[in-house]
C-alpha cells in the first residue's frame, strides 16, 4: 500500500504539525548552509495556500545537558525560515506548556508557528530520542494532522515523528519525504540500466548493509575514499600509512568474491607523507605507494577509468566522497566525480546525503543533479533495503 502524501490531506483550518529536519550546521549562531530550511519550503507554503494554521518543529543537534542548549536554540532558524517565507514566523522558545499551546490556539489560517529544539526534551530521560509514549501523545494533541517531511530522521523512531503519527488523526509524507522515497526507492527497486553506485567514505564496515544490497541491485560498484584501502590490503597490495579496518580484511575478501567484478577499485591514488594540505603530494599507482606514504584522493587514472563508466549509465547514486575533499589538494577526485556526474544529462543522477552531499553543494553543483538527499543516516538505511520508522508510521491508501 502506498503511503499517504500532503496531497491527500484537506488541511484548511485545521492545525498541522510538520516535522521538519531543520538539523542545519551552525557558527557562531549564524547558519552556514540552509539547504534543508529550501528543502522543507514547498511542503509548507502548500499548507499556507491550503489554509492550514502550520506548527513546525525540528531538532538541532545532540542534547544530553544543560549546558549542551547553549546555541541550540531553534530561534535563529525561525527567523531564517520567515525570510525565505517572506512572512511572519512565531517562535515559541519552550516544547511544552501553557504558552505554546495558547500560541497555537491563536493562530489563523496561513499562520506558521515554530516550537523549540525537540532535543530539549532529551535532557532528563532522552524522551524525544525514545520516542516517550507520554511525550508523543502530548504532541500530537497540539494539533489535528501530523505532516513528515523529516528525512533526516526517518531511521529513528522518536516520539517527534513515530510517537506523534501512533497518536495523530491523519498522517502523511510531506513532499521532501515523498521525493526523497521516489528517488532513492525508485533508484534501487526499479532502476533504468546501466545502475552504477559509487561508494566513498572511510570504513567499510559502515557500509556493509549498503555493498550487500546494491551487489543486487546494480551493475557496477565504484569504491573510493578510506575504505579502498582496506578492499586493496586483503588482496597482499601494500597501502602504506593508509586507513585500513585490519578487522575487516575477512570480510573484504569476502564481499569482494561475492561481488563477482562487480566492484571497481582504483587504480592510482594522491599520496603523502602527512595527514595535512602542507604536505608532498604525488600520483601513486595502486602498486607503487610507500610504507611511510598514504593515500587521501583517488587518482587521475582512477578518475579516468571510473568516468568511461559512468558514461554509461543511466542511473547513478553516490554515497561517501573518495578523497578528503576538505584539503584542496585532495578535492579533485570529489570534485571530478561531481563533474561528470553534472553532465550525465540523460542519467539519473543521486547523491545520498552526508558529505557527498555537501561536498557537492559546496563545490558549486548543487543544481547539476537529480536528486541530493537531505539525509546520511536515513539514505544509508534505505540503501540497505531497510524499512525506515519514520516512513513506516504514516497513514497509507
Amino acid at each position: 500500500m502506498a503511503t499517504k502524501t500532503i496531497r491527500d490531506l484537506i488541511v484548511k483550518g485545521k492545525t498541522v504539525l510538520v516535522r521538519v529536519d531543520f538539523n542545519v550546521p551552525m557558527k557562531k549562531g549564524e547558519i552556514t548552509d540552509d539547504n534543508r530550511i529550501r528543502q522543507a519550503l514547498p511542503t509548507i507554503n502548500y499548507l499556507i495556500d491550503q489554509g492550514a494554521k502550520v506548527v513546525c518543529f525540528s531538532h538541532l543537534g545532540r542534547i544530553k545537558t544543560e549546558e549542551d542548549k547553549a546555541g541550540k536554540s531553534l530561534a535563529p532558524i525561525a527567523n531564517a525560515l520567515a525570510d525565505h517565507l517572506e512572512k511572519d514566523v512565531t517562535f515559541i522558545a519552550e516544547t511544552r506548556g501553557k504558552k505554546l499551546e495558547d500560541a497555537i490556539k491563536a493562530l489563523n489560517e496561513g499562520d506558521v508557528l515554530m516550537f523549540e529544539n525537540t532535543r530539549f526534551e532529551d535532557i532528563e530521560g532522552s524522551k524525544e530520542s525514545k520516542n516517550d509514549p507520554e511525550l508523543g501523545k502530548y504532541w500530537a494533541s497540539l494539533g489535528d494532522v501530523f505532516v513528515n517531511d523529516a528525512f533526516g530522521t526517518a531511521h529513528r523512531a522518536h516520539a517527534s515523528n513515530v510517537g506523534i503519527a501512533s497518536n495523530a488523526q491523519e498522517s502523511a509524507a510531506g513532499f521532501l519525504l515523498e521525493k526523497e522515497i521516489e528517488y532513492i526507492g525508485n533508484a534501487i527497486n526499479n532502476p533504468k540500466r546501466p545502475f552504477i553506485a559509487i561508494l566513498g567514505g572511510v570504513k567499510v564496515s559502515d557500509k556493509i548493509g549498503v555493498i550487500r544490497n546494491l551487489l543486487t541491485k546494480a551493475d557496477k560498484i565504484l569504491i573510493g575514499g578510506g575504505m579502498s584501502y582496506t578492499f586493496l590490503k586483503t588482496q597482499g597490495i601494500e597501502v602504506g600509512k593508509s586507513i585500513v579496518e585490519n578487522d575487516k580484511l575477512d570480510l573484504a575478501a569476502e564481499l569482494l568474491k561475492e561481488a563477482d567484478g562487480k566492484i571497481e577499485l582504483p587504480v592510482d591514488f594522491r599520496v603523502t607523507t602527512e595527514f595535512s594540505n602542507e604536505g608532498p603530494v604525488r600520483i601513486a599507482a595502486y602498486t607503487d605507494v610507500n610504507p611511510d606514504e598514504e593515500g587521501l584522493d583517488i587518482g587521475p587514472k582512477t578518475l579516468e577509468k571510473y568516468k568511461a563508466m559512468l558514461n554509461e549509465a543511466q542511473t547513478v547514486v553516490w554515497n561517501g566522497p573518495v578523497g578528503v575533499f576538505e584539503f584542496s589538494n585532495f578535492a579533485h577526485g570529489t570534485r571530478g566525480v561531481c563533474e561528470v556526474l553534472a553532465n550525465l544529462k540523460n542519467a539519473t543522477t543521486i547523491i545520498g546525503g552526508g558529505d557527498s552531499a555537501s561536498a557537492a553543494i559546496n563545490f558549486g553543483f548543487e543544481n547539476d543533479f537529480s536528486h541530493i538527499s537531505t539525509g546520511g543516516g536515513a539514505s544509508l538505511e534505505y540503501l540497505e533495503g531497510k524499512e525506515l520508522p519514520g516512513l513506516s508510521c504514516l497513514d497509507t491508501i
